[in-house]
């Protein structure tokens, strides 16, 4: 037998294990397994939709109607000594920073499949362009778990810092070479009506597969937890002479993001150690995120190793740049316990409200786009007026 059956036969042998385990576990806690799934419709309903579905149309609007062009021209003499890729690839790295998971990655991946980027540089741009938001780092993480604006600050600029340096690193990934070019100013670009048809459907479809993950991982959590996995796991770290608190919250790091960053609220480590765990988990993003990303990638040929390895390196990064800023600054309270009652207060916001301010905030961003686009187009004319 060969090593490559073998480890497929133990892969195999594995998936099935946890299906049962699964399955036993939805037949034995019923009620609350509805309930976890529960959680995680709310929480899609009333704050993922909202505040994605308006960044998913900016984003497929940017690339359709030619602005990732115009905005293009005007990176270039950024992306490509810093990156190596082309001016073309700033809306992915913009609505990375601002728009949060898994935002980045779908502009990406628009951009690739609008041939406005290379393979070689879509999977470098996957690497560090897919990132969490500033309202769930300052809101959620600073406010809500540490109560302080200061780490909220300190969390988000080295979670920037860190998903540029993983940048540089892989600015050299798939060997060297000519970066795509944005298209010319008098390019052909889809009319506005066909294109933002478009956005809104495959936006919607795209909200659709996230918010599937979501209620998944939500109940899986649940019964990872039920099951007392996390005890074992933390009488494992207590053996090994770690704090046992870590313990679930290191499990639900890894695979959710939001239950990660909520279950620092009851650890009782050290300031520092808090806040890196907390940079750890925002560069990750947790198995969740990944797999939306990964369910974006299926149709693209694109590889999912390199996306992986940014994101593990983010965490890593992120995490040590954070518990050395950690060191210069004072918080009065080290660990809140604001965190579930803020999310209570996010799930029990209206549907209109929510995507009210979302709206509001993309349409500010649109217009941004817009004027910026405006303005790249003019200097483009201008360059290439006196060239010739």
């Amino acid at each position: 037998m060969s090593l490559q059956t073998a480890r497929r036969k133990a892969f195999d042998l594995l998936t099935i294990l946890g299906l049962a385990g699964v399955t036993v576990g939805l037949i034995l806690l019923p009620s609350q397994m509805v309930e976890a799934a529960k959680g995680g419709v709310e929480l899609c309903f009333n704050v993922l939709i909202p505040s994605l579905f308006p960044f998913f149309v900016l984003s497929s609007l940017t690339v359709e109607l030619g602005l990732a062009d115009s905005l293009g021209r005007l990176m270039s003499p950024l992306m490509e000594p810093l990156f190596n890729v082309g001016g073309g690839c700033a809306p992915a790295l913009i609505l990375g920073f601002i728009g949060g998971y898994p935002v980045g990655a779908k502009t990406v991946i628009n951009l690739y499949q609008s041939k406005k980027c290379s393979k070689r540089e879509a999977e470098r741009m996957l690497a560090f362009c897919n990132n969490s938001g500033p309202a769930f780092i300052f809101g959620v993480v600073g406010a809500g778990i540490f109560s302080s604006s200061a780490v909220g600050l300190v969390l988000y600029l080295t979670h920037l810092l860190a998903s540029v340096l993983v940048g540089l690193i892989f600015r050299g990934h798939g060997g060297r070479g000519g970066v795509t070019r944005p298209a010319r100013a008098d390019a052909p670009r889809t009319p506005f009506p066909a294109a933002f048809v478009k956005a809104v459907s495959s936006s919607f479809q795209s909200c659709l597969g996230i918010c599937g993950f979501v209620i998944f991982f939500s109940v899986l959590l649940k019964l990872l937890f039920l099951s007392g996995l996390s005890d074992a796991l933390g009488a494992l770290f207590g053996l090994l002479g770690l704090d046992e608190s870590w313990a679930s919250a290191i499990l639900s790091g890894l695979l959710e993001l939001t239950g990660g960053v909520w279950s620092l609220r009851g650890a009782t480590g050290s300031l520092t150690a808090s806040i890196a765990m907390a940079a750890f988990m925002l560069g990750w993003a947790g198995l969740s995120v990944h797999c939306q990303v990964l369910s974006f990638l299926a149709e693209t040929g694109l590889s999912a190793k390199t996306y992986i390895l940014g994101k593990l390196l983010h965490g890593l990064l992120s995490a040590g740049l954070a518990g050395i800023a950690a060191s210069f600054i004072s918080v009065d309270t080290p660990v809140g316990e604001f965190l579930a009652l803020q999310l209570n207060d996010l799930a029990g916001l209206d549907f209109v409200s929510s995507l009210r301010g979302s709206a509001v905030l993309s349409a500010g961003l649109l217009a941004s786009f817009l004027v910026v686009s405006r303005v790249a187009v003019n200097l483009s004319g201008k360059t290439g007026g006196k060239k010739e």
